[in-house]
């Protein structure tokens, strides 16, 4: 008896050691199938990304007469750009959009940050009904605001000018990036302000010399929110803003292509030259984009 059971725990031993061990996979990990599923989709979403400004660069070296030629580049010219530059309004419609942004970035990012403190340390009447009305005027398309608007400008006297299209873009930003300063104030601990109370500091000095060097990358995203509002938007730059030489670089890249003409290579030179600055924003404060969008998600 003895005998048979040590047999069999040295054949049970043995079939261990000649047995191949399987690799129990994680409750997270992915199998191959997964993984290679996962790197195709990766590949096409990023293909679907690229190729669009890519045709656009390619776009803007060629002659017009190869403009929807699907080879990539025959006759390599600069000449869209020059024509752009030399023929056009570009350099006064780039005026124009570094006054409208310039404002709309600057006060944008002020209110914002103001009302969003305002609103996350401190409780007045209206406060709850000041929010919802921030969000509210978020639901309104852009299509269904433009008469009115319109109307309201003209009452003003200010269709035509940049300041008008500043109020407009202010009126797109602010809600939006008040809302998520409140959120990322909110994170910041309550008890940063009652030191600076204690040091003698009033309400304002509290908020410009403790609180937003805490709050760069909520400014960072606020600062980025109000430039791109400016420098990309179209409808109210058409709507509001008449004569080329008044037009923003948005309203201005329509004139290249209309039911009358359609010159394709001046419109990709110009869409080329308008995204530059868009790039070199995203690339300087990119870091501080997620840290500010994510920021009031959780609370500690």
């Amino acid at each position: 008896m003895n005998d048979t059971v040590h047999d069999i725990v040295n054949d049970t031993a043995d079939d261990t050691k000649t047995r191949p061990t399987r690799r129990i996979r994680g409750r997270g990990e992915r199998g191959p199938l997964a993984s290679a599923a996962l790197h195709v989709t990766l590949l096409i979403a990023s293909a679907v990304a690229v190729l669009p400004p890519l045709w656009l660069l390619i776009t803007s070296f060629k002659p017009q007469s190869e403009a929807f030629s699907t080879d990539v580049v025959k006759d390599f010219t600069l000449g869209n750009y020059a024509h752009v530059v030399n023929d056009t309004e570009f350099l006064s419609w780039v005026g124009n959009s570094l006054l409208v942004v310039g404002l709309t970035t600057v006060i944008g990012v002020f209110i914002s940050a103001t009302t969003g403190y305002a609103v996350s340390r401190f409780r007045f009447p209206g406060m709850r009904p000041l929010m919802w009305l921030l969000l509210i005027t978020q639901m309104f398309p852009v299509a269904v605001l433009i008469v009115p608007l319109y109307n309201l400008l003209a009452s003003l006297g200010l269709l035509n000018q940049p300041i008008g299209l500043v109020v407009t873009y202010l009126t797109i930003a602010v809600p939006f990036c008040a809302w998520m300063m409140k959120g990322y104030f909110d994170t910041i601990p309550v008890e940063i302000d009652e030191a600076g109370r204690v040091d003698g500091l009033n309400p304002f000095g509290t908020f410009w010399r403790l609180i937003m060097p805490l709050a760069k990358p909520g400014l960072a995203v606020t600062g980025f929110y109000s430039f791109i509002t400016g420098w990309a938007e179209v409808a109210y730059a058409s709507a509001f803003m008449t004569g080329e030489e008044n037009l923003t670089l948005a309203g201005g890249l329509q004139t290249f292509v209309n039911q009358y003409t359609s010159d394709w290579g001046s419109l990709t030179a110009s869409a080329v030259i308008v995204a530059v600055p868009a790039a070199v924003i995203f690339g300087f404060v990119q870091r501080h984009l997620v840290g500010g969008l994510t920021a009031g998600a959780t609370k500690s």
